[in-house]
């Protein structure tokens, strides 16, 4: 005689308004122990499974999917990612700042140094199922029964959408407990799903960013969350900072690996502007002549005035003197930490009026420092 043993699965309904922690704790063992949990995020339910091979198996099987596919990581708050992500380029932070907590699921490429590094951190297991081709995905839910509910499990999890594979994930519990009764350990009922769609797959590499599934964010959207503005501040906005403002896109784009036409599909603005409120002037005829030899051309910049608006809009803010970020800063003391120096702890004298020699020594200033500054961006 044989007897066939089938698991129970059970069903706890949770508030999102006021967590029930003991419940949560409850369903957070079960998956710390190997078991399999479906849970509410803002976009479907997904099944939280630790990374470790019996519970994937498991879930591979559950879900009917093939072994050796690569499921993404959950983190419960998005600083999380540094221990998995080293080193993150400027129009991803951008990215993770403005779009985490949130339907977004950010597919990461680490460099050699950046593996090795993860390899020696963390444990072979947990590395070897998460990290695929150089890469890894992670997500990080704008839900309080989600983030409440990761945040209580002690091993690193992975949650794929509850459904089978290439069918529509579920977005109420009805929907989980009807595919997955009786094969998954619990379900935490969480009510219908925010946004009722998947969360967006997008990777941004040197290319610029490439959405690899839709999904609640347009691709519209996330370029506008990703984007990064420097802004360059002197005087008039004539000399010192538009010659700024193109030495270093220059050389922006020459660590992009692209033209300096190219720097927005990459996610990048440089602009420059002056505190003295002169709009629609030139360049002066030095500044473009010391740009010249250095096989640049600013003939057609126009100044532009330095407003609140330009500021809050910039992300990198770089002055050419101290009473530059003073009055930067007055302008919007609410963010005044992103003004500093260009060249550091040292102004760069206004050439106006000067020698085109004067000016070719300001615009070699301008250049060390530019270059200084490269140096420190992750790109």
């Amino acid at each position: 005689m044989y007897f066939v043993f089938w698991m129970q699965t059970k069903v706890i309904k949770i508030d999102s308004d006021k967590v029930n922690i003991a419940k949560l704790k409850e369903a957070a063992a079960i998956v710390d122990s190997g078991g399999l949990v479906a849970f509410p995020t803002e976009t479907v339910y997904g099944i939280a499974c630790r990374v470790k091979n019996d519970s994937l198996k498991k879930l591979d099987e559950l879900k009917g999917r093939c072994s050796g596919k690569y499921y993404t990581l959950h983190i419960d708050q998005k600083n999380e990612v540094s221990k998995f992500v080293p080193t993150i380029s400027l129009t991803t932070q951008k990215l993770i700042k403005n779009a985490w907590p949130g339907p977004l699921t950010i597919v990461f490429n680490l460099n050699d140094d950046d593996l090795q590094k993860q390899q020696k951190s963390l444990n072979k297991e947990i590395f070897d199922n998460l990290y695929k081709d150089k890469s890894i995905g992670i997500r990080c839910p704008n839900n309080t029964i989600a983030s409440t509910f990761l945040r209580l499990i002690h091993n690193p999890i992975v949650a794929p959408s509850a459904n089978l594979t290439d069918q529509n994930p579920a977005i109420e519990p009805e929907q989980v407990l009807s595919e997955f009764s009786g094969k998954i350990d619990l379900i935490i009922d969480g009510g219908l799903c925010k946004h009722k769609k998947s969360s967006t797959v997008v990777k941004i590499g040197k290319n610029g960013l490439e959405i690899l599934r839709p999904g609640v964010y347009s691709e519209n959207e996330l370029e506008k969350l990703s984007f990064i503005q420097f802004l360059f501040i002197c005087t008039g906005n004539t000399c010192r900072s538009p010659m700024a403002e193109a030495i270093f896109s220059k050389y922006l784009a020459k660590k992009c690996e692209c033209k300096v036409d190219d720097l927005a599909q990459r996610g990048y603005k440089v602009i420059s502007a002056g505190i003295m409120g002169l709009i629609g002037a030139p360049a002066s005829r030095e500044a473009i002549t010391a740009c010249e030899a250095k096989g640049i051309d600013i003939k057609a910049h126009t100044s532009r005035k330095l407003t609140p608006q330009i500021i809050r809009d910039s992300d990198f803010i770089y002055a050419m003197e101290q009473i530059h970020c003073d009055y930067t800063n007055n302008l919007c003391p609410d963010i005044n930490s992103k003004c500093e120096l260009l060249a550091e702890n040292q102004d760069i004298a206004d050439p106006i009026g000067q020698s085109q020699g004067y000016f070719n020594n300001c615009a070699e200033q301008i250049e060390k420092a530019v270059k200084q500054r490269i140096n420190e961006l992750v790109i």
